[in-house]
């Protein structure tokens, strides 16, 4: 059994819950909360209704007992009924759950966002630490999705999500001019998937604008289909690099908008989709626990880096799927402590005797993922 590290500790309050498609919300919500009325946006007839009536959800509901709990899925679908929300939680003591994949419509000029009556949560694709037998290969081939790991072979199932984000989140909410400059920057994106963001370069290749490109990244992040990582910019002696890196929500998704059919250990197609893995499980752990750890990345114009860097340089982490680490691999740890001495280092690889040795902390890709969710490294 699969047993969610989302917490809810907000009992007594109304939220919003974001998460891409298909991470589970609907799933977690309906088993957590059987006995809440549950409004569901993307059964057709009922998004007419609403689209046409906003004020059918006070008529309907005005009458509930206090503190009864209200489930509206899929609300940026429509956010005129937002004003109706707000009116129940203040006037009738209502509790709503606002469930959404989108958090676009709902940032624009206008839209009610309840005044700060509503705490946002966000739910992430699976981790390791709610997966029993967590095997990493398969979250490597197959990514996180919950449909998508359980699976032998995800691939068609990817190819439908992104068919599905392109046709509901993209082309039906008209948040583009030009789908298909869209699809071909989806690609694009994939190809920079954890590199430093370079618009110009993109808008190139893309054959948009700068600009364009810009707004599109905005895109994938406000449809919480990416995450910008910024750069750690704390100058001591090095010039560091202030462009920001790009990762996309999920590595089964990055495999499949870069064809990478066959990962294979050894390969720098492995390589990479190793990094992603646990740049993507430190994004969720952050996320769940609330924390407000600052999280970056270190890169000279050298070209010396460090993969993730917790904090006010707390903590650094490089990630090599290498199963036997060597001294080249700790370049970026070494220059790293020369900056910043007090830093706890670590390197996170495939190798599998996890130690310590010149005050850095090896750790096999599992013992690291562990200690993790046990609150041991951030």
């Amino acid at each position: 059994m699969i047993e969610r590290k989302l917490n809810i500790t907000d009992e007594e309050e109304s939220i919003f819950l974001f998460g891409a498609r298909q991470t589970g919300k609907t799933t977690f919500l309906m088993e957590r909360y059987p006995k809440a009325t549950y409004i569901d946006l993307l059964e057709t007839d009922l998004l007419d209704r609403y689209r046409k009536k906003p004020s059918l959800l006070r008529e309907a509901y005005q009458n509930l007992p206090e503190s009864s709990l209200i489930i509206i899925d899929e609300i940026q679908q429509v956010p005129e009924l937002l004003n109706e929300v707000h009116w129940l939680i203040s006037r009738k003591h209502l509790r709503f759950i606002l469930c959404g994949s989108s958090a676009r419509k709902l940032r624009r000029e206008g839209v009610n966002t309840l005044g700060g009556r509503a705490i946002p949560y966000y739910m992430y694709p699976l981790t390791s630490a709610e997966i029993p037998n967590f095997d990493i290969n398969r979250a490597l081939r197959n990514g996180l999705l919950p449909r998508h790991y359980l699976k032998e072979d995800a691939t068609a199932l990817l190819r439908a999500y992104v068919g599905i984000y392109l046709k509901e989140e993209i082309q039906a909410e008209s948040l583009v001019r030009n789908l298909t400059n869209f699809s071909r920057f989806l690609e694009i994106a994939a190809l920079t998937d954890g590199e430093m963001v370079n618009y110009q370069n993109i808008a190139t290749d893309c054959g948009v604008s700068a600009n364009t490109v810009k707004e599109y990244f905005q895109i994938l992040e406000d449809t919480l289909l990416g995450h910008m990582i910024p750069a750690y910019t704390k100058v001591k002696k090095r010039r560091l690099v202030q462009s920001p890196r790009f990762y996309l929500f999920d590595v089964g998704v990055t495999n499949y908008l870069l064809g990478r059919n066959d990962l294979r250990p050894g390969t720098p197609e492995y390589g990479h989709a190793f990094e992603h893995l646990i740049v993507q499980e430190i994004i969720a752990f952050l996320g769940y626990s609330h924390s407000q750890t600052k999280l970056s990345y270190w890169r000279t114009y050298t070209q010396i880096e460090v993969d993730v860097v917790l904090g006010d340089a707390e903590v650094a982490i490089e990630i090599k799927s290498a199963t036997e680490i060597q001294n080249k691999h700790l370049k970026g740890l070494k220059a790293f402590r020369e900056e910043h001495p007090e830093s706890r280092l670590i390197i996170v690889s495939q190798d599998r005797i996890s130690r310590v040795s010149d005050d850095i902390e090896y750790f096999y890709s599992l013992d690291f993922l562990k200690k993790l969710w046990n609150g041991e490294i951030a």
